[in-house]
């Protein structure tokens, strides 16, 4: 049996508690890293994430001894590409690809570099004078020319693709212009998570691309439940508003007058009316003065006035032509002494009917009934001759009153003749 020195056993010890402590284990590829930037990028993550790098067989060593504990995870071993290192975090595994893609920083590209994208060197003004440098950057596809005695670069040009490695030429003219294509950081590979591995193309999210899709898939939603008049908290004010602009189409086209709708209807039925009088060559109606319709309101009223005094003088006429009727006072004496002359007579008739049968006592009070009734018929008729009587005696002192005037008008008359 081979000995193992106890320095690569305390290495695979630490990685395997490390493993066996953290929820979430990540491989990244730390190739073409400079130390600079790893060590910048360790000061970022301390506290969130622990980096640990060995040898690539040591990993799998570990990966195999913890796969009873973490289901799964000698998977991995599929992703220790380049220069692998394992990272262990509490973090969610999204959170850490964010992290890790936000920590990254730019360099020039170096020879032998696999390009990550397609390089491009965009359209613009360099800081070249016109020389063999424009021979150089022919020799890569870049088109150029001169302006203000610069090289300028006429269009973008596409001088590495994706996944082609960068030659020396290449690396240098990119140096020269200034563009750094390569992403310097953490290239995350893989995450483990709870039995689950996370690939690199599934932890790189654009933000701006999902929340895009959320928003369309929300619109869409929102879209299909108005068609179905399905109400939720989000659709149903929205579908109080289609129903009321609908309501309100339908009453101003069938011309229903309601609260929402009146002040739009009218407006309608004048602007056809205007259409209407224009079309037909009709004239505006004349304006009446106000002072006209003063002089009219006056004129009626004196009529109403003239109307009045001829009744009033008309009625004593009347009532003199009447023949003068009884005294009231003699009246009511006779009257009574009527009554109570049926009175006897009744009290003596109900003596001999008390066994007679009800008919005949009903046509007693009924006869009783009677003369009462013709009793009031009569003390009205003496009220209403009193009230007639008080009328012509008013109109007889307005008379009087009336004459000592036309005397004094007829006399003045006289003197303007003479």
């Amino acid at each position: 049996m081979a000995h193992v020195a106890e320095s690569k056993k305390k290495i695979v010890k630490e990685f395997c508690d490390l493993v066996n402590s953290y929820p979430v284990i990540g491989v990244v590829d730390m190739e073409n890293l400079p130390t600079a930037q790893l060590q910048k990028m360790r000061g970022q993550l301390r506290g969130k994430v622990v980096i640990r790098m060995t040898k690539r067989r040591f990993m799998n060593i570990v990966l195999d001894k913890v796969k009873d504990n973490k289901k799964g995870i000698e998977e991995m071993k599929n992703y220790l590409t380049g220069m692998p290192a394992l990272l262990f975090t509490k973090d969610d595994p999204f959170k850490l690809a964010k992290t890790l893609k936000r920590s990254m920083s730019t360099a020039p590209a170096k020879q032998g570099q696999v390009a990550p994208k397609d390089i491009i060197v965009s359209a613009g003004p360099t800081p070249f004078s016109p020389g063999p440098v424009i021979s150089e950057l022919a020799s890569a596809g870049i088109k150029t020319g001169i302006e203000n005695g610069k090289i300028v670069v006429k269009s973008d040009a596409v001088v590495v693709k994706k996944g082609n490695k960068v030659s020396a030429a290449i690396a240098g003219i990119l140096v020269r212009l200034g563009v750094e294509p390569m992403n310097v950081g953490l290239n995350l590979i893989a995450v483990y998570d709870n039995g689950t591995i996370f690939t690199k193309d599934i932890l790189d999210i654009d933000e701006d691309k999902f929340m895009g899709m959320i928003k369309t898939a929300y619109n869409s939603a929102i879209g299909l439940a108005l068609e179905l008049s399905f109400l939720t908290k989000e659709t149903t004010e929205i579908m109080i508003a289609k129903a009321f602009r609908e309501a309100k189409s339908l009453a101003l086209s069938q011309n229903i007058m309601a609260d929402g709708v009146k002040e739009e209807i009218m407006a309608k039925a004048n602007k056809e009316m205007l259409a209407l009088k224009s079309k037909l060559n009709i004239s505006d109606a004349p304006k009446e003065k106000p002072e006209e319709k003063v002089k009219e309101v006056v004129k009626e009223e004196k009529e109403v006035k003239k109307a009045e005094k001829v009744e009033e003088i008309k009625e004593p006429e009347e009532i003199k032509e009447k023949p003068k009727q009884e005294k009231s006072e003699d009246k009511k004496k006779k009257v009574k002494e009527e009554v109570k002359k049926e009175e006897q007579k009744t009290k003596a008739k109900a003596d001999d009917t008390k066994e007679k049968p009800k008919d005949e006592k009903k046509k007693v009070k009924d006869e009783v009934i009677a003369k009462g009734e013709e009793i009031k018929e009569t003390q009205k008729e003496d009220v209403l001759a009193a009230e007639q009587s008080k009328k012509l005696e008013k109109k007889e002192e307005i008379k009087k009153e009336e004459k000592p005037k036309e005397e004094i008008k007829t006399k003045e008359n006289q003197d303007q003749q003479n």
